[in-house]
């Protein structure tokens, strides 16, 4: 630990007293002691513009002043002294009614000494409040140092999240999408309808991650199903379904709030908001809120972009056929969000 036995000059000191033998008096006492970073005040206002320009280690006030005295200062230091931020402050005054202690210790000042006051107390209360506020100081430079440390751990976790999401949601689409663009443009197209529904920032922020993964249980789906050219026979379309499952199984028992709403869209963004959809039936409200967003993402993507087995849309179009399937296959409050981000910011996530 620093070794405080002698009065480090670096310390910034504030002298309050409207009586200037007591200011020369205390000026040359820690004059004498070390300490060469001293101002004066004498006055009550003096006082509070010296203390935010100075922005002091102590402040040793009078209370007895005209205009703003002790006690006005007291309150008004107090108040802008941001939470966290020890400052000590030593009364030195020649009232010792207790009255005047109370007061003046209930209004915030550290300490309570009154004048003339022997020289060798005075010196040692000033180091020792000067040692709290240098260790005060330290702590909070560690603590300030850690936050720092926390928060750029966090972002690293996230970005490690994110190229995580990236590479599943690629390892899904690689066969039916080389690019990897429909798993990112129905994420952003699933947060710009999330935002417009009023949803909280949090929530946007983890859908426009985990829509990305809607379609990872594609992985167990055959290339021969996943790329025929022609319309799926009813045993091939059954298996092809089963990508909801599958995509939900490898995402499970998820322990993250990311993870956990992942897998509750994988499972159920291809339910319908009338029941008649799969995996499980699902109707109205029983569907994840996020599932009937990426639902609505999902289908107006692979509407306007080629696959296999069917030219891309028109957008006008493709916005006529969600509106169209508004209260059965998707949510009426879903279709009018995905609307007031159609067709002008929708062509632009695509």
């Amino acid at each position: 630990m620093e070794n405080f036995s002698l009065a480090p000059a670096h310390h910034r000191i504030l002298i309050v007293d409207d009586d200037p033998v007591n200011l020369r008096f205390l000026e040359r006492l820690l004059g004498h002691a070390g300490y060469e970073d001293i101002v004066s005040a004498g006055s009550g206002a003096a006082a509070l513009h010296e203390a935010q320009a100075l922005q002091p280690d102590l402040i040793i006030l009078d209370l007895q002043m005209p205009g703003i005295d002790g006690y006005g200062v007291l309150a008004t230091l107090r108040k802008s002294v941001r939470c966290g931020v020890y400052v000590p402050i030593l009364v030195y005054t020649a009232d010792c009614t207790f009255e005047a202690r109370k007061k003046a210790l209930e209004l915030g000042a550290s300490d309570f000494l009154t004048k003339p006051g022997d020289a060798q107390e005075i010196l040692l209360r000033v180091k020792n409040f000067l040692v709290v506020r240098s260790l005060h100081l330290a702590l909070s430079s560690k603590n300030d140092n850690l936050e720092e440390m926390v928060r750029v751990r966090t972002q690293e976790l996230e970005d490690s999240q994110i190229e995580i999401i990236e590479r599943l949601a690629h390892a899904g689409e690689r066969r039916d999408d080389d690019t990897g663009e429909h798993t990112r443009r129905v994420g952003e197209l699933s947060g710009k309808i999330a935002e417009a529904m009023g949803q909280p920032s949090q929530m946007v922020h983890l859908l426009k991650l985990t829509a990305r993964l809607h379609d990872l249980g594609k992985i167990g789906v055959p290339d021969s199903i996943l790329l025929k050219a022609g319309r799926l026979t009813q045993e091939e379309f059954t298996e092809m379904r089963m990508h909801c499952v599958a995509g939900a199984k490898i995402l499970c028992q998820g322990r993250t709030p990311l993870l956990r709403m992942a897998e509750r869209i994988a499972q159920s963004h291809h339910e319908r908001y009338d029941g008649t959809g799969y995996p499980d039936g699902l109707a109205g409200e029983a569907i994840p809120i996020e599932a009937r967003i990426v639902s609505v993402a999902d289908v107006f993507d692979a509407l306007t972009h080629a696959r296999p087995y069917k030219a891309a849309w028109d957008v006008g179009a493709a916005v006529d056929e969600i509106k169209s399937q508004s209260g059965r296959q998707f949510d009426p409050k879903v279709v009018k969000a995905f609307l007031t981000v159609s067709p002008v910011e929708v062509c632009t996530v695509m």
